[in-house]
C-alpha cells in the first residue's frame, strides 16, 4: 500500500479553508508520503493563496515536485505519486489533479468529473510528451518511455521532463446543488463508475461511512490496485 491522504481544516485572514488530498504512490511510497507531509503546508504559505488561488496551486505543486526531487537526490529509488486534491475557499471549490487519481462531484443529482485522468494516450498529453522529446509506447498498456502508465506525476526523476507535476485545475462555485465530492485513487475508479460513487457519497449518513463503503465495494470487486477514498458531503443552510 503506497497511498497516503491528507485533510486540513483551517482559517486564513478570517476565511475558512478546507483541503483534501489523495496521493497514490508508485515505485515506492516516499513521494506520496512527502506530499502528505508538505504539499498543503506549502500551498497555505503561498503569498497569493487567497488572491490568486489557481496560480498558487500551480506554482506550489511544481515547486513541491522540485523540492522532493532535490530531497531525494542521493537516493537510488525513483518513485512517484499522483495528487488529486480539492480546496474549499469560501464558496469556491478548486480541484487540482496530477496523475490518474480522480475527483468527481454530485451536482443536482448528477455525477460530474472535475478531473481528467492523465494517461499517455490522451491526444494532448501524448503530443506534449513527444514535443518534449519523449515517447509513448504500448507495453501492456500505453506508457511513457515504456515505463509509466500515467503522463503526469510528482517524482519520477528519470522521466523528467516528459512526466510533469503541473496540475490541471477546475473551479466550481459552491451552490445548493452541490451535494458531495469523491476523491479517490484509481484502485476505486477501476471498478466503480462515477455515478455509483457519488450516489453512495450523498446517500450514506456520514462521509466516513460512504468512504468506507466505497473502498469495501472496490475491494470486493477484485480491484488489484491501492484503494484510497475521501468523501466530502455538503450541507447547505436551507433557511438562508
Amino acid at each position: 500500500m503506497e497511498d497516503f491522504y491528507d485533510v486540513k481544516l483551517t482559517e486564513i485572514d478570517g476565511q475558512a479553508v478546507s483541503l483534501f488530498g489523495v496521493f497514490d504512490g508508485h515505485g515506492g511510497s516516499r513521494a506520496a508520503e512527502y506530499l502528505r507531509e508538505h504539499l498543503f503546508d506549502n500551498l497555505l504559505k503561498h503569498p497569493d493563496f487567497l488572491t490568486d488561488t489557481k496560480l498558487a496551486i500551480s506554482e506550489t505543486y511544481q515547486k513541491t515536485d522540485t523540492d522532493f526531487l532535490e530531497s531525494e537526490a542521493s537516493a537510488f529509488r525513483d518513485d512517484g505519486s499522483t495528487a488529486s486534491t480539492a480546496l474549499l475557499v469560501g464558496d469556491h471549490l478548486y480541484v487540482a489533479n496530477v496523475g490518474d487519481s480522480r475527483a468527481v462531484i454530485s451536482k443536482a443529482g448528477k455525477a460530474m468529473a472535475l478531473s481528467e485522468d492523465h494517461k499517455p494516450n490522451r491526444i494532448d498529453e501524448r503530443k506534449r510528451i513527444e514535443n518534449a522529446g519523449g515517447i509513448v509506447i504500448w507495453a501492456g498498456t500505453w506508457r511513457v518511455g515504456g515505463v509509466l502508465a500515467m503522463s503526469r506525476a510528482f517524482g519520477n526523476r528519470l522521466l523528467k521532463p516528459y512526466v510533469v507535476a503541473e496540475p490541471e485545475i477546475q473551479e466550481e462555485q459552491v451552490s445548493g446543488g452541490l451535494e458531495c465530492l469523491v476523491l479517490a485513487s484509481d484502485g476505486l475508479w477501476d471498478v466503480v463508475e462515477n455515478e455509483e460513487a457519488v450516489f453512495l457519497g450523498r446517500s450514506e449518513d456520514t462521509p466516513e461511512s460512504a468512504a468506507r463503503k466505497l473502498t469495501e465495494i472496490a475491494y470486493s470487486r477484485g480491484s488489484a490496485d491501492n484503494i484510497t477514498c475521501i468523501v466530502v458531503q455538503f450541507h447547505h443552510d436551507k433557511t438562508g
